[in-house]
């Protein structure tokens, strides 16, 4: 999952910056430079590049739920966002100091303040991430605790394999496990008050 050190190397000299050897931990800054055409993320500092691109049924799964909940959003403050869209969790003194930069498949946004050029800035109200093999182990564990840690309200795990989401919620700062669904269930975004996703025209 980590960058080799052959493609970051190219990554580099490519825009015209210092190679690994001569710089450890990356920053929103770095992101900023690199190519817009290929989805990293930054984690605690370490480069994060997708092993391969999303799938159709990966991209007709997230692209129902966005829209699903889309339309329910038309004309209220709240907005969902659809990858590209850059997420910096830990902010530090400024954006460009954030060692922690996600793309997460959707996110919900009520907070306007925290949307800026880049992306958003600051954890997000709800995240959704549709898992893939090469994403699973980070979407089940690494994203679950730095979601926590950031203190995102609501995250679904989306399987499109099982058919399934799974949704945990923020409670006395910890995630605690909501729901359960299942394909032909209808789905409670419950960040959003009377906002429900069919499963049924997420997973065909």
């Amino acid at each position: 999952e980590t960058l080799s050190n052959i493609s970051l190397m190219k990554r580099m000299v490519r825009n015209n910056m210092p190679m690994p050897q001569e710089k450890k931990k990356y920053t929103f800054a770095d992101y900023l430079g690199w190519d817009e055409n290929e989805r990293v993320e930054i984690i605690n500092g370490e480069a994060i590049i997708a092993q391969a691109a999303p799938s159709p049924v990966h991209q007709e799964v997230a692209y129902q739920i966005a829209r699903q909940i889309g339309n329910y959003l038309e004309g209220k403050r709240c907005k969902v966002y659809p990858a590209p869209f850059a997420v910096c969790l830990n902010t530090g003194k400024n954006e460009e100091e954030c060692d922690t930069v996600v793309e997460p498949d959707i996110s919900i946004v009520c907070d306007m303040s925290k949307i800026n050029e880049h992306g958003c800035k600051g954890a997000p109200d709800m995240i959704a991430e549709v898992v893939s093999p090469s994403s699973a182990r980070r979407d089940r564990m690494v994203k679950l605790n730095l979601y926590e840690q950031a203190g995102v309200k609501e995250y679904w795990i989306v399987d499109p394999v099982e058919q399934s989401i799974q949704v945990y919620l923020m409670d006395a700062g910890r995630y605690r496990v909501a729901d359960y669904y299942a394909k032909g269930d209808i789905a409670k975004v419950h960040v959003l008050d009377g906002c429900f996703v069919e499963l049924s025209k997420v997973f065909k």
